[in-house]
């Protein structure tokens, strides 16, 4: 199930809610027991290393590699 962030307006604590996607937009009430919050804009899965890198300049070819005469 997936876990959403969401953040108190009235007291500004950030809390994370478990619940079906198909709930994601639902509003949740803050710990505290205020009801004024807002989901935040996650990034879970999109940290880390990049699994691709970009093409190094020069790295071979037939302009960076040396093979025309």
């Amino acid at each position: 199930m997936p876990t959403y962030e969401f953040r108190c307006k009235a007291c500004g604590a950030t809390f994370d809610v478990k619940r079906p996607m198909t709930e994601a937009s639902t509003p949740a009430p803050c710990p505290q027991g205020h009801d004024d919050t807002v989901k935040l804009l996650s990034m879970a899965g999109l940290s880390g290393k990049a699994t691709q890198s970009a093409p190094q300049a020069g790295g071979g070819g037939c302009c960076g590699g040396g093979c025309c005469s």
